[in-house]
């Protein structure tokens, strides 16, 4: 029996929405009250349960929908950080919850050998990678901090249903070109936001060759391509890994039961009735799907590919940039990306033999213990070992820029992860490349960016860039959500029904999480909103703190005229305006508490990364689209009219001590500089969105709500 929807996301949503009317079909657009499968929460558990029991909740409406996974920090042994995990640890027993310790892998990882991310199910977690998920039919999608507060506390929190875009895969892949190679060149090839905020569905008789491993790489890398979900088809390879998975779980034990002996406990998610049940009735999407894009991707085109430096929006057919011959001094195989057993085994395969050149630190750590496990026996892992690897343990590690092997200042690095953005895996100045697990290898071995020895040219597609293109489909009808709001709004008691203060312009697309908050602070759970604001962009520009303090330093507070409605209220401060996809990137809230602690009430950009907007609506960071905005100071204060090299001075943030104003009830807004004066509209945030700010935030609106509960 097959059932069909609109489109492949509907189904699981419509399952696991809550309190929609009946008859409701959910649609993309439509925000919803969603109660996931599984919530997902890491080294970042820490600070979610300061969360939980500052909302004054203290119990944990569903113990079996949490899992906690200790994986970023795990090489940090001092007493404070081994504290944290006790503390994480003590609250998962007190609470029932399951727990994996600092050691057992990187959460996606366990998520998905664990059967917490299963075919058919909506699954999140507090990490912008749990698109992950995807590769295996599940639909996964990234969720902040204080939503995971909100769910261990209800069960429960918002989602707005993306958008579906089609990604259709076609051809098959030439030998010695892998999963890695695709999602890389797909990042650089559709590289103008075709899929920013999506639901992507992967189709096309290119699938069916992949495997899942391959998968798992590339719906774990459409985060970084924009997306909110990535999901790969329920076919038969996926069915057949199913099987042998299961095979393995059933191997942990000593045995099977006996006349006398008990069969061993049935593993609560992956077994029998579970697999029997997925393949009785797949849900598929029907011909008339709808989808606002649909792309094509020739994969027998394709040849190796590396992205960046420094953006996964540049890549490059290797074959042209080994010629290059870009020395290297770091090499890594490490992350939820690509470390999985047969990533290790194609590493171990380029490796056998040789050794790491000399000046170049190769490190290794795997996805799980249980792959490092595997691989052991296989003999892979020793064969990286005996060529000169590091060993780090199962974590995240340098991909999250944390422990041993950082790059240094002027340094360059190729790695098997999934983000190359400036300073995440070290130092600003560092150069960082992505590329596949036999691409990095071969590169510790030689010295610089290159393919393996293995890797048959002649067998290879011309190294040209491959053939993709989107092509006309049927498409959703135009949103409502984008439509320029025209009229008055009543605003909800509390809110401001103006923002205004010195116009600050960062003439940059893609300014991502580690330019707005550094990794390196990300899990430094003590550290105060006063010295959140005096880091605030300091990977994108160092300066930008100490120019935002003086202004507010400098600003002189004016007391607006009441109204009849007591809601005429003006909320002052910088206003920063930027490119698109400001805020791109991983799911740490700091992004956005950073900039509200400094004294930025209001960022305007051309759009915003999804995972940013929903941490600056949960914190009270108000965002708002103006395209016209941003091109007009692109025009006027930018180098050669363009964003990404600063304005024409050469500085980082535009400030040209232009004051900006707007006005919350229609939307308009009025930017005056000494000479000029111009006027443009926005559509403002909604009553629900009012509701948080007025709150404090999603935390304060769900302290409200217990409290009226009381």
């Amino acid at each position: 029996m097959s059932v069909a929807f609109a489109d492949p996301t509907s189904p699981v949503v419509q399952k696991y929405a809550v309190d929609v009317p009946n008859g409701k079909v959910v649609k993309a657009g439509d925000y919803v009250m969603i109660r996931p499968e599984h919530v997902m929460t890491h080294d970042n558990t820490g600070p979610v349960i300061s969360k939980f029991k500052s909302i004054g909740a203290t119990k944990i409406v569903d113990p079996k929908q949490l899992v906690f996974t200790l994986d970023h920090d795990v090489q940090n042994k001092s007493d404070k950080n081994l504290a944290k995990y006790f503390a994480i640890e003590s609250f998962a027993r007190q609470h029932g919850v399951d727990f994996y310790p600092a050691g057992r892998g990187i959460g996606h990882q366990i998520l998905v050998e664990e059967g917490y991310a299963f075919p058919y199910t909506l699954t999140v977690a507090s990490d912008s990678h749990s698109n992950m998920y995807g590769g295996v039919g599940c639909v996964g999608t990234p969720i902040v901090r204080t939503d995971a507060a909100a769910l261990w506390a209800t069960g429960k929190t918002w989602w707005q249903v993306p958008r579906m875009v089609r990604v259709e895969l076609r051809g098959k892949l030439a030998p010695g070109v892998t999963g890695k190679d695709i999602i890389v060149a797909l990042c650089g090839s559709f590289n103008k936001d075709e899929v920013l905020n999506a639901a992507i569905e992967f189709t096309g008789e290119g699938v069916a060759s992949l495997s899942v491993d391959e998968r798992l790489t590339i719906a774990n890398m459409t985060t970084e391509w924009g997306a909110l979900v990535g999901v790969f088809p329920v076919d038969q390879t996926l069915l057949e890994w199913y099987e042998q998975t299961l095979k393995r779980v059933e191997l942990r034990s000593f045995g099977p039961g006996t006349s006398s002996i008990p069969a061993p406990p049935e593993h609560p998610r992956i077994n029998r009735r579970h697999l029997d049940a997925l393949k009785a009735v797949p849900l598929v999407s029907d011909t008339g799907a709808l989808y606002s894009s649909h792309l094509v991707f020739d994969l027998s085109t394709l040849v190796p590919h590396v992205s960046g430096p420094n953006s996964v929006k540049i890549s490059t057919p290797l074959p042209k940039l080994e010629t290059s011959r870009i020395p290297i001094q770091k090499a890594y195989l490490v992350s939820c990306t690509n470390s999985r057993v047969s990533d290790i085994a194609e590493a171990a395969a380029v490796m056998e033999g040789n050794r790491v050149a000399q000046g170049v630190e190769f490190y290794i750590a795997a996805a799980s213990s249980l792959v490092q496990q595997e691989s052991e026996r296989l003999g892979h892992w020793d064969t990286l070992v005996a060529s000169g690897a590091k060993v780090l343990p199962a974590g995240c590690g340098p991909c999250i820029g944390l422990g041993t092997g950082l790059l240094e200042e002027g340094e360059t690095g190729i790695s098997a992860t999934n983000r190359n953005y400036k300073g995440r895996m070290g130092h600003p100045n560092a150069q960082a490349y992505l590329a596949s697990p036999a691409v990095v290898a071969a590169s510790a071995v030689k010295g610089y960016i290159c393919g393996p020895d293995s890797l048959d040219s002649t067998r290879l597609p011309p190294p040209d860039a491959p053939t993709f293109y989107a092509v006309p489909s049927e498409s959703l009808p135009a949103s409502s959500s984008t439509l320029v709001q025209t009229v008055d709004e009543p605003l909800f008691p509390g809110f401001p029904s103006t923002f205004s203060g010195r116009l600050l312009f960062a003439p940059q697309d893609n300014l991502n999480t580690d330019g707005i908050y550094p990794g390196k602070y990300t899990y430094q759970d003590d550290i105060t909103l006063e010295r959140q604001a005096q880091v605030v962009m300091e990977n994108y520009d160092p300066t930008f703190a100490g120019t935002v303090a003086s202004i507010i330093a400098n600003q002189q507070l004016s007391t607006p005229p009441a109204s009849t409605d007591g809601n005429d209220i003006t909320k002052e401060g910088a206003i920063l305006v930027s490119g698109y996809n400001f805020g791109t990137g991983s799911s740490r809230e700091q992004a956005a508490t950073a900039l509200k602690a400094a004294g930025v009430p209001a960022v305007i950009a051309g759009s915003f990364g999804d995972i940013f907007k929903r941490n600056a609506i949960n914190n009270g960071l108000v965002c708002l689209e103006c395209p016209e905005l941003v091109k007009d100071l692109t025009d006027a204060y930018t180098r050669d009219g363009k964003r990404g090299g600063g304005g024409k001075k050469g500085e980082l943030t535009v400030n040209e001590g232009h004051e900006i104003r707007i006005n919350m009830r229609d939307g308009s807004v009025v930017v005056k500089g000494r000479d000029y004066e111009k006027r443009y509209t926005v559509r403002t945030v909604g009553a629900s969105v009012q509701e948080l700010w007025v709150c404090g935030g999603l935390e304060g609106y769900i302290l409200k709500s217990i409290q009226s509960q009381s």
